[in-house]
């Protein structure tokens, strides 16, 4: 269903009807679809709500000068439109830097997070990033050279179609805008003051973050634990759904 919020329509799904609720966010212009294998395992136990932040997917949001607290907002915005009081929730890549936010902002709202290859941190550089100029120069390649190294662990085409149509969804603006928003980030002096538990994922694999950087959150965090999926990529819970359901059930849900 489409939630009304500021003139603006974002694209939500729910599935299930467990007792506790997980809601997933994509990064950069991944929609909630990236969760889909982890909520159709999950469903069965847990209620499982997928949002399109703006910019992807279904949602209809403008992307000019997006910033992360103001795509923290959005989600706020639309889990108390769907009256959610409290969840564990999950993001991946730069959709970490968003929840991080969010559950500083609001920590009575999150029982926990999932964060799988989060992005939290950005290094300033004097070069010109190279990837936006990629974005500028050819959009579509831009994109498929972002799949191929977020998707090492498989060659399989169905695979990598399905993450093309869900990242080609977003215009080139929307995907220039959002990648801009995470230019020079710094969550890092918020990390200590977040004290949900977190479960911190992070694909062996990787070539778009390295794991250390997962490793150094895990010391930050407060309460978290870190689980490395050998040979997983930067998007597990796409291509290591099982795996990453169970990493998730055995943290949130202890026998």
């Amino acid at each position: 269903m489409f939630i009304q919020y500021n003139n603006e329509q974002f694209f939500t799904v729910s599935f299930g009807a467990g007792a506790r609720t997980l809601v997933g966010i994509g990064g950069w212009t991944g929609s909630w679809e990236v969760w889909a294998d982890v909520f159709g395992i999950l469903s069965q136990s847990w209620r499982t709500v997928g949002i399109d932040h703006r910019g992807t997917g279904a949602t209809l949001a403008a992307t000019e000068g997006v910033t992360i607290e103001q795509m923290a907002g959005d989600l706020l915005a639309v889990l108390d439109a769907m009256g959610i009081e409290n969840c564990v929730l999950a993001a991946e890549s730069s959709g970490t830097a968003v929840a991080l936010t969010a559950a500083h902002q609001q920590p009575e709202r999150f029982a926990g997070l999932v964060l799988s290859g989060g992005l939290y941190y950005r290094p300033p550089s004097r070069e010109p990033d190279s990837f936006l100029l990629a974005l500028q120069q050819d959009y579509e390649t831009a994109v498929h050279y972002f799949i191929t190294n977020c998707l090492p662990e498989t060659d399989s085409l169905a695979m990598h179609q399905w993450a093309k149509k869900i990242l080609l969804r977003a215009s080139q603006t929307a995907a220039i805008n959002l990648y801009t928003a995470t230019l020079d980030l710094d969550l890092r002096p918020l990390l200590s003051q977040i004290s949900q538990p977190a479960l911190i994922l992070h694909g062996e694999a990787d070539r778009i973050l390295p794991v250390d950087s997962s490793r150094w959150l895990a010391t930050q965090l407060p309460h978290n634990q870190l689980h490395i999926l050998p040979g997983a990529g930067h998007a597990p819970m796409m291509t290591y759904a099982q795996e990453v359901t169970e990493a998730i059930n055995r943290y949130f849900l202890p026998a």
